[in-house]
């Protein structure tokens, strides 16, 4: 009963999860079921049984594990491993800049990504600062929420890879303006944030009796750069600080971009519990579009002209 109710589950999601294939929690949600069921059905075969319907459920439902099995194998010939993970066979990695438009997502490598046997493990917003100039809007650990050059990323200095996603609905000259003014605002709360959180802890630790020498390791460890570091293992979104994720979410969010729901937490029921917003969701999100070799193709037939 046990492996036949998980194979109705499996079967409902089976769609989703060969969709997403490029997140590993969508791997581990197929292959899990997969081998235990098996498990499951060989143990039911094992035992001595009074009636050979049960073999005969068994050996069915199997079956039924191996034709799961067997989709999820020739899904992946879908996607290519780049950098630590999959991602969709026909994408253009690293895009250059005069492609990328305010609004875009670049999804890039990193030591997130390495850790989780993703593709892509940080996120960046492209935009159009006041002067025409294109920078990127992004949260670091060390640094906080920042705009910093497109050209860190397309720039010929960058050894690592990205892929970019437009908005399947583009930011007109006014909405893209709009969008740099919250993105500007969101720095400078961070700022502040991290100003303020930073006098808060130097005086906690200001009356502890230790040692100057030990106060001083205690502040530069628990120096806060504006960056969320609850929110690498949870998934909210605070209104003060962020991860890089968070930032972009926040900026969509606010400019009423049809994203996904991220960060529902445990169950779906809004605790943020072990469900952290995670970048390489973002490739199956309906309201953005991944930058594939077919748009490449085209930008290279134009210039041919």
């Amino acid at each position: 009963m046990l492996s036949a109710g998980w194979l109705i589950l499996t079967r409902i999601k089976v769609d989703h999860l060969l969709q997403t294939y490029f997140d590993v929690l969508s791997r581990i949600e197929l292959q899990l079921p997969v081998v235990l069921g098996l498990v499951l059905g060989i143990m039911a075969l094992m035992a001595h049984a009074y009636h050979p319907i049960v073999h005969a459920i068994a050996i069915t439902e199997m079956a039924f594990w191996v034709w799961l099995w067997t989709l999820y194998r020739r899904n992946k010939a879908k996607f290519k491993k780049q950098g630590y993970g999959p991602v969709p066979l026909n994408t253009w990695v690293n895009p250059p800049a005069d492609l990328l438009k305010p609004g875009d997502l670049i999804l890039t490598s990193g030591n997130i990504a390495k850790e989780l046997h993703e593709s892509v493990g940080h996120a960046e917003m492209v935009l159009k600062m006041p002067n025409g100039e294109k920078m990127l809007f992004s949260s670091y650990m060390d640094k906080g929420t920042c705009f910093h050059p497109l050209e860190d990323l397309t720039g010929p200095a960058y050894k690592g890879h990205y892929v970019a996603l437009h908005l399947k609905q583009p930011w007109s000259e006014t909405q893209a303006a709009k969008a740099t003014e919250i993105a500007e605002s969101m720095v400078a709360l961070d700022k502040q944030w991290a100003a303020e959180e930073n006098i808060r802890v130097s005086k906690r630790i200001a009356i502890l009796p230790i040692p100057e020498e030990w106060k001083a390791k205690l502040r530069r460890t628990f120096h806060a750069s504006g960056y969320d570091w609850f929110g690498t293992f949870m998934g909210r979104v605070a209104d003060n600080r962020w991860t890089c994720i968070g930032a972009c979410v926040e900026l969509y969010q606010r400019m009423a971009v049809p994203i996904n729901q991220y960060g529902t937490g445990l169950l779906g029921v809004g605790t943020t519990i072990f469900d952290p917003i995670l970048p390489v969701r973002f490739l199956a999100d309906p309201a953005l579009e991944l930058i594939t070799k077919n748009e490449q193709l085209n930008q290279k037939a134009m210039i041919s002209k």
